[in-house]
Parts: structure tokens; sequence; C-alpha cells
């Protein structure tokens, strides 16, 4: 096994936009693992959070 040096880049919030397209993934194929998993909701509701935060 080689030694592989992984680089975690900086974190991005999720905002409204891409918390829309993960929404409309699971739309579109409800039996996905994001849909049955309730990642749009989370991920939304990180948006929302992250809003408020800005705003602050």
């Amino acid at each position: 096994m080689t030694g592989r040096n992984t680089v975690m880049g900086k974190p991005t919030p999720m905002d409204h936009e891409s918390a829309g397209r993960i929404s409309a993934a699971a739309d579109r194929d409800p039996d996905s693992p994001t849909a049955r998993s309730g990642f749009d909701e989370r991920a939304q509701e990180a948006a929302d959070r992250n809003e408020a935060a800005e705003e602050d």
C-alpha cells in the first residue's frame, strides 16, 4: 500500500442553491439513498441555519 496524503479542503457551508439541487434529486428518485435518508431535509435546515448566521 502506498502512502497517500489526503488533503482536506476548507468545508463549504450548505447554501439554498445546493440544498435545492439535493431536494430536486430526492424528488426525482424517492427511492434513492438521499431521499430515504432525509438528507434533503437536513440540507435545507443547514442552509437555513447558515443564512441566519450570515444575517447576524
